[in-house]
């Protein structure tokens, strides 16, 4: 039995990089530095548990990890990341012979049975310097054919014991193999959780039972009593309980015969890159398995619960692409890598296809086998931006988290799996429903996602709409809105200075809704609008019937932009609102929740304008004047801009027209597509919002200075940058803005047409950039 595991380097050069597990940061290679220039005379295993304690690594029995703290540092000073002290170790030979092998067996051979060993025991070997282990050594090294180590990580040694003829064998326990692909398989955790949980795995490592003695059942009955007393003895030593055992049997000495009479089981074999052709065990190596607990696959397969705010960011950012995916645990750095070149891609070319945006085979090769990794998922993408968001929504007194759902057709794509229908049963659409959750600020200005659900309905589930009555809701779509009212809930913990208020449409007029707001005081805020049809009622009456009732409370005057083929227009609307409590609906029976109704109807309208606005808002905020129910009417009003976002992703990104095998690689692509979109609608707001800002907060030097010089015809870029709103009215005169007077500020199509031709623009810059700035 042999295993061996390679010390893991992830090298991240702004994330720090992994070593063995632990997490170096820059800031703590420069301590580990510093730490050796003040005190060179430091040994290496003080530095070790100073690294300890400093960082706080421990083991789960709360002792310092400073052994494999001390090899990860003999790492990093064996790449040269460090330098540490020559090791003071010395070693003193005094030509005396290697003492023989210690064993209470004498004869050549002993065949007999099992009974007449009389009591099998284990004895745990505890201390380096006992006799215990100078018999464990002299046994492996002097009959096992890989000797008595290394063994890594944590280990535990034992020593074969008989009432009859005193030490029969030997055998030892360590750290799990890193990544075993079989295994992994056979387990099927994602890589988060086997990082998370190998620890509860334990590798039989070394296992021996003195070749003159031949007793049938031995080597089983013994694995079997080890298996028990491993899971106690581990316990006790680490602090971690065991749940599964591993092995490694060489197929060319042994057949697993003894493993397999005591129920471990196969599950396939090593690699073998260690080199087939090695006397000393190398080459595949059958894999054996033993569960320790009933629950061991559920117990290896958590998912490791890390929640949002919790990541590190990277100490320093280039671009935008570092700072919205900067979080992003991929487990690989070159993954982290990939991701970053793909999104800079596709926000230069929002509109083109992939081969396109790539501009190599190379390189389109490369994306299309990064959306098809199983580490890169939507979730795992648009986390990391989430994270990004929380920081610009905790410098807000109020964010909207405005929520809506949006058909994605793919129906020209028959070839993608996973894929399902998204109209009714005559239109035959296939495609992908998406409900996302974006944050604005009161003057509707994108702080970003947070909360993305994309699925596709199962097309043998025709008719659900018909039983929505006898269905709990959380088997149905409406589902999505309590959902995402939970994950802004979480966000809400994280930013305890800004409320929250969730903003939804009539859709979203759900009871559950309501409910479960009203029950968390400390949670995020509601402002729903009412959907005529559900016929709420509260303790006096109909809802509706109700608010007619009331008097006017004042005239509010409201902007309603233009949509397909209706023009804009100003609306003159009349509003009335009050405190109600509403009734549950007759099939649930909840309690009764009391909100705030806010009444707004369109009068003196056009009599050209077929449907006049009225609207029912219900909020749980307090609404107890006139410019209070106003104010509710203005961020209500910021719902639109969730549309003009599905219609960014739609029209500015093509994410329609992206090519996928599977429904899962075309959601990994549709999150990049995603934080692209609300870059672009970002910058179209931003523009207005602090117009005086200087443009080097959105835009390189590269590309100002291009774009300035393409767009006023000049060799020479100004001294001073430019403002923001200047240089995003150059973009969006590129694709097609005219900026005249009665033309107001550029949206977001114009914007993302400017942006493709920028990056052309920019690439010709740098090409000739050094000749222009040398000068004749």
């Amino acid at each position: 039995m042999w295993t061996h595991l390679t010390p893991r380097v992830s090298y991240d050069i702004k994330g720090g990089m992994r070593v063995c597990g632990l997490e170096f940061s820059s800031e703590t290679l420069q301590c580990i530095s510093q730490t050796l220039k003040d005190a060179p005379s430091l040994s290496r295993r003080s530095l070790a548990r100073c690294v300890c304690e400093r960082m706080g690594w421990r083991a789960a029995n709360g002792k310092p990890k400073d052994t494999v703290c001390r090899k990860a540092l003999e790492v990093l000073n064996g790449g040269g990341i460090i330098s540490l002290p020559q090791s003071d170790r010395t070693y003193i030979t005094d030509g005396r012979a290697k003492p023989k092998p210690l064993s209470s067996i004498q004869a050549d051979k002993i065949t007999c049975e099992l009974g007449e060993l009389g009591d099998i025991g284990l004895e745990m070997v505890t201390n380096r310097s006992s006799k215990a282990f100078k018999i464990w050594k002299d046994l492996m090294d002097e009959h096992h054919y890989l000797g008595s180590g290394p063994l890594c990580g944590a280990q535990l040694r034992y020593l074969l014991s008989s009432s009859t003829y005193g030490y029969v064998g030997a055998m030892s326990f360590s750290s799990a193999s890193w990544a075993l692909r079989e295994r992994d398989k056979y387990i099927g955790w994602t890589e988060g959780a086997r990082r998370s949980n190998l620890q509860r795995i334990v590798c039989n490592s070394r296992f021996l039972i003195v070749p003159m003695l031949q007793v049938r059942n031995l080597a089983s009955h013994v694995l079997s009593k080890s298996a028990v007393q491993i899971s106690r003895d581990w316990m006790d030593s680490y602090g971690i309980e065991p749940v599964l055992l591993e092995t490694f049997v060489d197929p060319r000495r042994f057949c697993g015969t003894s493993y397999r009479a005591a129920n471990w089981v196969y599950v396939g074999q090593t690699s073998g890159r260690r080199g087939a052709q090695r006397e000393d065990g190398g080459g595949p190596k059958d894999i054996y398995l033993y569960p320790l607990s009933q629950e061991w696959q559920q117990i290896l397969c958590a998912q490791p619960q890390i929640g949002l705010g919790q990541r590190a960011r990277l100490s320093e950012t280039t671009d935008w692409a570092e700072e919205e995916f900067g979080t992003v645990e991929l487990y690989d750095p070159r993954l982290r890598r990939r991701l970053f070149t793909v999104a800079r891609d596709f926000y230069n070319q929002p509109q083109e296809a992939i081969p396109q945006v790539c501009g190599s085979h190379a390189k389109t090769k490369a994306a299309y086998r990064f959306f098809s990794n199983e580490r890169v998922t939507m979730d795992v993408l648009l986390r990391a931006h989430t994270e990004s968001t929380i920081e610009r929504i905790q410098a807000q007194e109020v964010v909207l988290a405005v929520q809506d759902t949006t058909p994605l057709n793919y129906t020209t794509c028959q070839t993608t799996e996973g894929l399902g229908p998204i109209n009714n049963a005559k239109d035959a659409a296939i495609g992908l429903l998406l409900h996302d959750t974006m944050a604005f600020n009161v003057d509707g200005t994108p702080l970003g996602l947070l909360d993305v659900q994309c699925w596709a309905r199962d097309p043998e589930d025709r008719g659900k709409r018909y039983r929505r009555q006898d269905l709990p809701i959380e088997q149905k779509e409406s589902m999505k809105w309590l959902r995402s009212y939970r994950a802004v809930a979480e966000v809400q913990k994280l930013c305890p200075q800004t409320m929250l208020v969730s903003v939804g449409d009539r859709e979203s007029d759900i009871y559950e809704l309501f409910l479960e707001a009203t029950q968390a005081p400390q949670g995020p805020h509601l402002l729903v609008r009412c959907e005529r049809s559900r016929k709420r009622k509260t303790t006096e009456s109909n809802l509706w019937e109700e608010m007619g009732r009331l008097p006017v409370a004042g005239m509010r005057v409201v902007q309603i932009p233009r949509s397909g083929t209706r023009p804009a227009r100003e609306a003159q609307l009349e509003v009335r609102f009050a405190q109600v409590k509403l009734k549950s609906p007759k099939a649930k029976k909840y309690p009764s929740v009391v909100v705030w109704m806010v009444h707004a109807r369109e009068v003196d309208f056009d009599p050209e304008v077929k449907s006049p606005l009225e609207w029912m808002l219900l909020t749980t905020i307090a609404v107890n004047n006139f410019e209070q129910a106003c104010q509710k009417l203005d961020w209500y009003t910021r719902r639109w801009g969730i549309e003009v976002y599905h219609k960014t992703i739609k029209s500015g990104c093509k994410v329609e027209n992206r090519r996928f095998g599977t429904a899962e690689d075309l959601e990994a692509c549709l999150a990049i597509d995603m934080v692209v979109a609300w870059r672009i609608y970002h910058l179209t707001k931003l523009g207005r919002e602090v117009p005086d800002a200087p443009c080097t907060i959105f835009f390189e030097e590269a590309e100002w200075k291009a774009l300035y010089m393409f767009v006023n015809k000049t060799p020479k870029p100004p001294e001073k940058e430019p403002s923001l709103r200047e240089t995003i009215r150059m973009v969006a005169s590129l694709g097609g803005f005219l900026g005249r007077k009665g033309d107001g500020e550029p949206g977001t199509t114009t914007i993302w047409r400017g942006l493709q031709r920028l990056e052309d623009i920019t690439s010709s810059y740098l090409i000739f950039c050094p000749a222009l700035e040398s000068g004749p």
